[in-house]
Parts: C-alpha cells; sequence; structure tokens
C-alpha cells in the first residue's frame, strides 16, 4: 500500500530535484562543449566550481547526496577503465612498451613528485601530484584522434602504446596510493604494499587465465541479466573494499582487469551510458568540493606545471613514435595527443581530497586539468602548422 503523501520523507523530493537539476545541467554544458569540439569533462569541473560552495551561484547540494554520486561515479570510471584491456594486453603492453614507458614514468611523474617535495608537502601528497602529472587522459586522447581522423596514422600506435603503458603502471600504482592513504607504520605499510602488489598479481593472473571462467559469472543472452549482475558485483566488491579499508575505486579497477574477457564488449556497452552519467557526476562533484577561491593562489604553479608537462609529454610521444618510424612532423602529432589529463588525474587528487592528504592538492589539480584539457585540443589540431613554422624558422625562412 502506497503511503499518504504526509508521510513521504520530505528529503525524498529535494534529493530527487538536486538530482534531476544537476544532470539537466550537465546536460546543457555537454551540448556547448561538443558544439565547440571540447572534452565536456572540463566544463563538468567549472560548472562544479561555479555552483559550489564559494562560487559564483552556490546550491545546497546534499552533503550524502554529493558522495554517494562521486563514490559510485568513480567506481564505474574506473570498473570500466580496468575492462578496456585484457591481462594479455596489458602485460603484453608492458613487454613493448616499457622503454618509452620508462621514459614517460621520468618526464611525467617526476615533476609532480619534486613539485610537491618542494612546496614542503607530505610525501604521500606528492606522490599522488606525480600521478596527476602522470597521467594521459585516454578519453579525450582517443575522442580527439578520431575527430581528426588521425586513428590510422603511422605515430598513432605509439600513442595507444604509452596509454597502455600507464594503464599497467596504474594496477600497481593505486593499491599502493591506497595503502599509504592508510597512514599505517612501516612495518604494517609493507605488508599491505605487499597484500596490494599480490592482489594485482592475481588480478592479471585471473584475467590472463581464468578469463573464462570469470565471465561465465556475467555472461547470460539477457543484457538485462549481464547489466544486473555486473552492477552488483561491482558495488558489492567496492562495498567489501571500503569494509577492509581498501579503495572501492582500485577494488573496480582490478575488478573491471579481471573480468575482461569475452563478456567485456557486452559489459561496456551496456554500462557506458551509465557510467557517463554518473561520471559527470563525479566531475561535477569534485568542483563543488573545490574552493575556486583558493584557486588564484594555486594557478600560477598549476600554469608553470601545465607548461613543464606539456614540454615533457611532447618529448614522450616524439621518443615513442621514433621507434614506430614516424617522421618528425608524425611525432610532434604523437606528443600533443599525450598532452591532455582528465579523469585519472581527477580520480589520483580526489582519492587525496578524501583522506585530507594536503588541502592545495584538489584546487591545483582541477586547474592543471582545465588549463590542459583547453590548451591540448588546440595544440593537437595546429600540430602541423606548429612543425612547418618551426622548421622554417629553423632554416632561415
Amino acid at each position: 500500500m502506497i503511503a499518504p503523501l504526509a508521510q513521504v520523507d520530505p528529503e525524498v523530493p529535494r534529493t530527487l530535484i538536486e538530482l534531476g537539476g544537476a544532470v539537466l545541467a550537465l546536460s546543457v554544458v555537454a551540448r556547448v562543449a561538443y558544439r565547440i569540439g571540447f572534452s565536456p569533462v572540463p566544463f563538468y569541473l567549472f560548472a562544479g566550481l561555479v555552483f559550489g560552495t564559494g562560487g559564483l551561484l552556490p546550491l545546497s547540494l546534499g552533503e550524502e547526496f554529493i558522495a554517494v554520486g562521486a563514490e559510485i561515479g568513480v567506481v564505474l570510471l574506473l570498473f570500466l577503465l580496468g575492462i578496456e584491456y585484457s591481462g594479455e594486453e596489458l602485460t603484453g603492453g608492458l613487454r613493448q612498451s616499457w622503454r618509452a614507458g620508462l621514459v614517460d614514468i621520468v618526464l611525467n611523474f617526476t615533476p609532480g613528485l619534486l613539485v610537491g617535495l618542494a612546496l614542503g608537502w607530505d610525501p604521500i601528497a606528492a606522490i599522488l601530484l606525480g600521478g596527476v602529472t602522470f597521467n594521459t587522459s585516454s578519453g579525450i586522447m582517443a575522442r580527439l584522434l578520431e575527430e581528426l581522423d588521425r586513428l590510422g596514422n603511422r605515430e598513432t600506435p605509439a600513442v595507444l602504446v604509452i596509454s597502455v603503458f600507464e594503464d599497467l603502471t596504474n594496477t600497481f600504482y593505486l593499491p599502493i596510493v591506497g595503502v599509504l592513504l592508510l597512514g599505517v607504520g612501516w612495518a604494517t605499510g609493507l605488508l599491505s604494499v605487499g597484500l596490494a602488489l599480490g592482489v594485482v598479481l592475481l588480478a592479471l593472473l585471473a584475467g590472463t587465465r581464468y578469463t573464462g571462467q570469470l565471465s561465465s559469472l556475467i555472461a547470460s543472452r539477457s543484457s538485462e541479466v549481464v547489466l544486473l549482475t555486473t552492477i552488483g558485483l561491482v558495488l558489492t566488491i567496492a562495498g567489501i573494499a571500503e569494509q577492509l579499508q581498501i579503495s572501492a575505486a582500485i577494488a573496480a579497477f582490478l575488478l573491471g582487469i579481471a573480468l575482461s574477457g569475452p563478456v567485456a564488449e557486452q559489459t561496456r556497452r551496456l554500462l557506458g551510458p551509465l557510467r557517463d552519467l554518473f561520471a559527470a557526476l563525479f566531475f561535477l562533484f569534485f568542483g563543488l568540493q573545490t574552493d575556486p577561491a583558493a584557486i588564484p593562489s594555486v594557478l600560477p604553479l598549476a600554469v608553470g606545471l601545465a607548461v613543464l608537462t606539456t614540454v615533457t609529454k611532447v618529448a614522450t610521444g616524439w621518443y615513442s613514435a621514433r621507434a614506430f618510424g614516424a617522421r618528425r612532423r608524425g611525432r610532434l602529432r604523437a606528443g600533443t595527443a599525450l598532452i591532455p589529463r582528465g579523469e585519472f588525474s581527477i580520480v589520483i587528487a580526489g582519492l587525496g581530497v578524501t583522506a585530507g592528504v594536503e588541502s592545495m592538492l584538489g584546487p591545483l589539480a582541477a586547474a592543471y586539468v582545465l588549463i590542459l584539457a583547453v590548451v591540448a585540443p588546440l595544440l593537437m589540431r595546429f600540430s602541423n602548422e606548429i612543425h612547418d613554422r618551426v622548421t622554417s624558422w629553423r632554416s632561415g625562412g
């Protein structure tokens, strides 16, 4: 029997209105972003800054609503990032790209790490900032490569190899960071790191040797069954991980790797729209939780990091593309394709913000991602012209 209207919890309609308003606002933001040819990710962040506490038009969104929506968003985002590659693809990518990958780590993780240490941050916060500067946004990169019709170019495999290596690196980086954020002692920390790495290796082993058995857990002719099974499994594993003081996002990422297999494409297709919805809410909520008044103080640092890591990503792409036989123009295109930062950088910063390790980390990451998400598409579009101008200038023309 339906309860009388007077007995309805007044928080329920408020939550529905909040959710509906937020999603409608995001739809407008996404329309604007796609119309002008940009990824909507930085626009979601900017919307969060505008409508959050201290913004131009602050909204009184419920804290519980924000926390739950953001958590579901990051869990689904990382689960589907993990499911993009099977265990074989990740280990094969490591064999193919380890040299370029090491260059990527040295040139792009190190700047964030050293800047964090130079600022006097806690070493854990500096490690997180290194992750923010290291990770190329595969979503923004792939979309721009498709828009610019460069998927068939000689240099594109070099870009994809770097992307695969970064994903493989994150399978080890994220669990280690999750342990460090617990703030345990050295002995307990080393044991926990060892256990985390063991879980990673088990996930890769499962994704390599037991794909059929794992896929059979969710495989079905009914899309409804697959959808319900997958979401139930992901949320349950994420919840258990949180109970064990392990990041739910990291657990979802490893689960995605382990479950990759014949059913992966069906799962990706079914969960893609949900991932987009909750990931958009996650970026919005990250912006809502970031005080825009803190950004001006970190903006010079964000600009400096953006300039430095633009140069280092171009150098990384140049090195990787040369191994694939690309000419100078193609090497520059590969480098500019690696510049955008986005979803993974914000996820990593979000882990630090949730743990409260450094108050500057959230505003700095938001400003950094916003700058590169805008600059990178422009550099990619005009990379050929930039190459020709530089070549002409060097030849005295």
